[in-house]
């Protein structure tokens, strides 16, 4: 049996119930307080200013289509249909940083760049046993800097893989901004386009981690 066949099969071209933008930044808001009043006991990593790129990207991410994130997925999550009550609850109990839903298709890895192999497996699957899906890799600005990310890019266009890695570039690896780290006003995403990789440019209000009135991660 196809690894990408052991979860769930989705209807193609399911219509998921999009959240809005006011929404989004409800609930990261709600996320923000209650981490500030304790009631959260590990890290957050939470959006803002990002919300119009992400639901147009989601506009065009499928019911059965694979989204493999970073440590700040939140807003993938509810974008691809997990229920607002499940997600919250699991970031209650610890696990904002590490959120996995097989039953709608996310993945998320608390681990520089841990989930992108993992996603380009799927994708070369799905090409090998003529699937319908496609696979959705997320990925911060740092991170695709990176040689795992750089190799799986590559390879994944290459070989022709249905699979978009999404750059989210808010300029900052953690607490330094990422153009500075590498003594450049450009990264290499912006000086080589691919057609596999789409980006957009964002600032984030809230810190790294957390949100601003507890401990700064």
């Amino acid at each position: 049996m196809r690894y990408h066949s052991l979860l769930p099969v989705f209807n193609q071209g399911e219509i998921i119930k999009r959240l809005s933008a006011e929404e989004l930044i409800l609930f990261e808001s709600e996320i923000a307080e209650l981490f500030n009043q304790g009631k959260i006991k590990a890290p957050v990593h939470l959006y803002s200013g990002n919300e119009r790129e992400i639901i147009e990207i989601f506009e065009r991410v499928q019911s059965n289509d694979w989204v493999f994130c970073s440590w700040r997925s939140h807003y993938q999550c509810l974008l691809k249909g997990v229920p607002i009550v499940k997600l919250r609850k699991a970031i209650i109990d610890g696990r904002s940083i590490s959120l996995t839903f097989p039953e709608y298709r996310v993945y998320s890895s608390a681990i520089v760049g841990g989930h992108i192999p993992i996603a380009v497996g799927v994708a070369l699957d799905i090409k090998r046993s003529g699937g319908e899906e496609s696979v959705w890799c997320f990925i911060g600005d740092m991170t695709s800097e990176t040689g795992i990310a750089q190799t799986s890019m590559r390879y994944s266009l290459m070989h022709n893989l249905p699979i978009t890695f999404v750059i989210e570039d808010n300029d900052l690896s953690v607490l330094t901004e990422t153009r500075e780290v590498w003594a450049s006003s450009r990264l290499r995403y912006e000086e080589t386009r691919q057609s596999n990789v789409i980006a957009y440019k964002y600032r984030n209000s809230y810190p790294h981690a957390g949100a601003g009135k507890r401990v700064q991660f």
